[in-house]
């Protein structure tokens, strides 16, 4: 297959996610707690005491391993990364929302590095977006270079580098 990652929703449970798990170094991405503002719509509906993101973090890391599968955790609830690393300590988290939606790199890192860093950070619209004019190019490169700059900061400050 040529491909090395599926996102996939989560909610109509194992039967439907398990045929992505289909060849070694290929990675199941299932969405857990969003950063768009509806992801709050139904992620954080709470049942038994626990919100729907939470039951989707414990039922479904059953499912894969650190090594198959991740999570999507958007970077707009960073604070609440802290308890979900406690759930899923040792998967990667693919982090949207640093940039134009308002996350907070630093406090990604934060909460949400693992002994092995464990992120993936998105940011889309603060890159694509940089501007509108003949510098494009230029903008966009220089906004994707200042966030590797970033992270790479906060890698030092974890000793991960």
């Amino acid at each position: 297959m040529n491909f090395d990652s599926v996102t996939v929703a989560p909610y109509m449970g194992k039967d439907s996610v398990s045929p992505f798990f289909i060849s070694d170094g290929k990675w199941v991405i299932l969405l857990a707690l969003t950063s768009n503002e509806g992801g709050k719509d139904f992620q954080l509906i709470e049942s038994n005491g626990k919100a729907l993101y939470q039951e989707v973090l414990e039922t479904s890391s059953q499912w894969g391993t650190d090594s198959n599968m991740m999570y999507v955790v958007g970077a707009t609830r960073a604070d609440w990364l802290a308890d979900i690393r406690k759930t899923i300590p040792n998967h990667f988290l693919l982090v949207p929302g640093v940039g134009a939606q308002g996350g907070s790199l630093a406090e990604v890192a934060q909460y949400g590095m693992n002994k092995d860093c464990g992120l993936l950070v998105n940011s889309s619209r603060g890159i694509i977006y940089a501007s509108e004019g003949e510098d494009f190019a230029h903008a966009a490169r220089e906004k994707a270079l200042e966030l590797q700059q970033d992270m790479e900061k906060e890698l030092l400050n974890h000793k991960l580098i």
